[in-house]
């Protein structure tokens, strides 16, 4: 049975949660471990995966609206910038169609209510993942940003996450906050798994670590971040990141101070929006921290195990692109190339998803 200590920590301490990525970054402590879950075929996650199993033919045949064809190529992959994205190594990818946006409240609310799906961040903690925590502290909910009233050492990650009961994709910052009003904001709160099953439901999957680069590049090799080399080109900026001293002060200066409704800003050379700021994105393959070292040129699908030195023994999965949390100061993870991670089963309110689907 997994355990993982920080978890137990964060309960016993009032539920503050941290988010980091690699060592300058977020990275999101999971809510539940669904370990337990999936020992048996009566399980609750057996029981809903072949639920939408048996909803999700109707869906493999749907069109491709709301995609982009995005062709074969080649590309170099990785930055030089961070430990775990070099080499930059050449790499070649199958043609693929990609969602234009990440996917949205409204399209996630839909899988829900047809296959009356309940995310990780939603579903009861299990008491055998958590020994020595009090049954009344075991409550559903997730990551939350808490920005602090003032400025605060960034080494310490719990000033500004917290556990929040009750925080989930309905309710992105707790029981008092909604998605009414917000159907076409990128939906959060997402873990890999409930991530997973909507694409699955869809007829579609989640792109690879490859496929979502070459995507975001668009044939701009040689830039540092994905729209260019300047941070603001032309005075104005082109992607939804934090301005203004991180964590307690956002400037808000590119018109938003959380997750901005899909389409908001430039769309890319190849006609897709978003893939880098507003939020995370989850990829299909595992995380190693050392994967670039000994990947394949071709199609490459990640590595079959997952290993993070930070964290060892903890399974996770690629995240990319940055988000509204990202700034020069802090995390910098929409620079063209870099990597983020997060562990399988945890969610927050800054990370979404967008899908990718073969060609027929």
């Amino acid at each position: 049975m997994k355990v993982y200590s920080l978890i137990i920590g964060v309960i016993l301490s009032g539920f503050y949660s941290s988010f980091a990525q690699d060592n300058k970054a977020v990275a999101v402590v999971s809510a539940t471990s669904c370990e337990a879950m999936c020992k048996a075929n009566t399980s609750k996650k057996a029981l809903l995966l072949q639920s939408i199993a048996n909803k999700s033919n109707e869906n493999k045949t749907k069109s491709t609206d709301g995609m982009v064809w995005v062709a074969a190529g080649e590309f170099k992959m990785g930055t030089t910038d961070y430990p775990d994205a070099q080499p930059v190594h050449d790499v070649s990818v199958k043609g693929f169609w990609m969602d234009q946006h990440e996917v949205t409240n409204a399209q996630f609310e839909a899988f829900v209510k047809a296959t009356n799906y309940v995310t990780i961040a939603e579903r009861p903690l299990n008491p055998e993942d958590y020994p020595g925590v009090p049954v009344e502290n075991l409550v559903p909910g997730s990551a939350v940003f808490s920005p602090p009233t003032d400025k605060v050492s960034l080494g310490n990650i719990q000033q500004w996450w917290k556990y929040v009961p009750g925080a989930n994709w309905k309710h992105p910052s707790g029981p008092e906050s909604t998605i009414v009003g917000f159907e076409n904001n990128p939906v959060v709160q997402i873990s890999y798994l409930d991530a997973q099953a909507y694409a699955k439901w869809a007829g579609k999957r989640l792109p690879t670590e490859a496929e979502w680069e070459f995507a975001a590049r668009a044939g701009r090799e040689h830039t540092k971040y994905y729209w260019g080399q300047d941070l603001k080109p032309d005075g104005k900026w082109v992607a939804n990141i934090f301005q203004g001293t991180f964590p307690n002060n956002n400037t808000a200066e590119d018109g938003f101070v959380g997750a901005a409704p899909v389409q908001s800003f430039p769309k890319n050379p190849y006609g897709i929006y978003d893939l880098e700021g507003n939020v995370w994105e989850w990829c299909s393959d595992l995380y190693r921290d050392d994967y670039y070292k000994n990947t394949t040129k071709v199609n490459p699908q990640g590595p079959l195990d997952s290993y993070d030195p930070e964290e060892p023994g903890v399974e996770k999965h690629v995240q990319r692109g940055g988000s509204y949390l990202c700034s020069d100061e802090y995390c910098i993870r929409y620079v063209a190339g870099s990597r983020g991670k997060g562990e399988t089963t945890s969610a927050c309110n800054h990370l979404g998803f967008r899908c990718v689907k073969d060609a027929e």
